[in-house]
């Protein structure tokens, strides 16, 4: 599942997690990301302690097929984790699933934790990178689910993603317990608050009128294009 950050992909790693078959990867190129970069995060030191820097030595992980008896194996991916120097090629052994949301609202979200956030931060055009290499290069347009619909349409969101993948849907994917889990990223305690609280996908609340700076809207509005070129290949339902 390639997703950028404040785009419900928690709580979507939960409803896989609660599936009696499957076992949850969270974000595993997070600490190489941090340490080929200058950004700093929340929780740095702990996420570099708990993760391999070595891209090579995480797609070998992204690559296990079965643990703890688990069948299916759910990756949480970050999109702008994935820098230039790491080959797409392993892309092919998966089942790549495309998880979007308007850059408007990524913007008002993210920029709440982090106010100096850049485009990059966001990972679209990481994101459209990724699905035009997937659709070009294994001559396949990819699933695009949008997180809007996913909320307002759990039940058909996950039968749709089962189909897609070849597997049965389970009722467990619909809801989950409260509380942490050893799967969560070192990250989980400044990021996992509300997923945390949660026991299953909440309806979107009433459209409400989102409100950006002059900044954030600039933002916003480069991540666009991503947007509505993914958006294009969307599932309706």
């Amino acid at each position: 599942m390639w997703s950028g950050p404040r785009n419900i992909s928690t709580a979507l790693m939960r409803a896989w997690e609660n599936r009696p078959d499957t076992f949850v990867t969270d974000e595993p190129f997070y600490a190489f990301y941090l340490s080929n970069t200058d950004i700093e995060h929340p929780g740095q030191k702990d996420i570099l302690a708990s993760q391999s820097t070595d891209w090579q030595e995480v797609v070998t992980q992204c690559q296990t097929l079965e643990a703890n008896g688990c069948t299916v194996h759910y990756q949480k991916h970050m999109t702008h984790h994935i820098l230039p120097q790491v080959s797409l090629e392993w892309l092919a052994e998966l089942t790549n699933i495309f998880l979007i949301r308007s850059p408007a609202a990524v913007v008002a979200s993210y920029s709440k934790a982090r106010p100096d956030l850049t485009a990059s931060d966001l990972g679209f055009e990481q994101q459209a990178q990724l699905f035009n290499f997937v659709k070009d290069r294994f001559d396949i347009a990819p699933l695009v689910i949008d997180s809007t619909s996913l909320l307002q349409q759990p039940r058909k969101a996950m039968e749709i993603l089962c189909t897609h993948c070849g597997i049965a849907f389970h009722e467990n994917m619909l809801s989950w317990p409260a509380g942490k889990r050893l799967s969560d990223g070192a990250w989980a305690p400044y990021w996992y608050g509300n997923v945390e609280a949660s026991t299953g996908f909440s309806a979107p609340s009433a459209q409400r009128t989102i409100t950006l700076d002059k900044q954030q809207q600039k933002i916003a509005d480069a991540c666009q294009i991503h947007y509505d070129a993914m958006a294009g290949y969307g599932v309706q339902f």
